[in-house]
């Protein structure tokens, strides 16, 4: 089957590094090699996943690219291509594509795919807010992390000298370390109540022993001491027994 393979990374910085990038290149080249997939081209565009792909300058030239020579789209993932459902649906209907994360699913299965994974962010988008709320609510009942919390976010939106890129730049940190820190919570969780962790230097040996990386990407032997996890907890609001 000939494809065309389209990338998207959402940043120039991204673009520049290759990060994100290799790994989408990474996944095309291994699904192509194990389903027989002869590549033609490819189209890197750095835009936010929030602008349509008919929007996105390289995404309108791999479409066109698909056209013009009979050829199946590929991306790594599907949010590469969009993360509505509703753009999904409308370039079914113009093109054929594949996703190399699940090369063998059909149009069918990406459709839903597709509208699961919009529903899950609408609750994740749902539960933040929740969690905002349940952290406030805390903070006037007197819990001191809450109230620590609460007065972090407050000083970054009013201290003077902050510039509104900082405060930016700030927020984005903050809310990728909490994505991170959630993406390990089914991990804390488990070794906290089906292997009986209940101290900091416990969980770190857990979390090295197991390979899971730390926010900073290392893994293995001395990856995770115990202020990490400490503040890993904390940002999950998980205490020991």
């Amino acid at each position: 089957m000939k494809v065309i393979a389209y990338y998207r990374v959402s940043t120039k910085r991204q673009g520049d590094s290759g990060l994100g990038l290799e790994a989408q290149q990474a996944y095309i080249a291994q699904a192509a090699t194990q389903m027989g997939w002869s590549i033609l081209d490819s189209f890197t565009d750095v835009e936010s996943g929030s602008v349509s792909p008919i929007q996105r300058k390289a995404c309108v030239e791999a479409l066109a690219a698909c056209k013009e020579h009979g050829a199946t789209l590929v991306v790594a993932k599907l949010d590469r291509l969009s993360r509505d459902v509703a753009d999904i649906s409308a370039l079914m209907k113009s093109v054929s594509f594949k996703v190399a994360t699940m090369p063998e699913a059909d149009s069918f299965q990406l459709h839903i795919y597709a509208a699961l994974a919009q529903q899950e962010r609408t609750f994740i988008s749902q539960r933040t807010k929740e969690g905002l709320s349940a952290l406030k609510a805390r903070a006037d009942a007197g819990d001191k992390l809450s109230q620590e919390k609460i007065e972090r976010r407050r000083v970054a939106l009013t201290v003077p000298h902050q510039n509104k890129s900082y405060l930016k730049a700030n927020e984005v940190k903050t809310v990728k370390a909490d994505e991170k820190a959630k993406a390990l919570r089914a991990t804390v969780e488990a070794a906290i109540g089906f292997h009986s962790i209940t101290t900091l230097l416990a969980l770190a040996d857990y979390l090295n022993s197991s390979g899971v990386a730390t926010a900073r990407g290392k893994a293995g032997v001395g990856a995770w001491g115990a202020e990490q996890v400490k503040r890993l907890l904390a940002r999950l609001e998980i205490n020991f027994p």
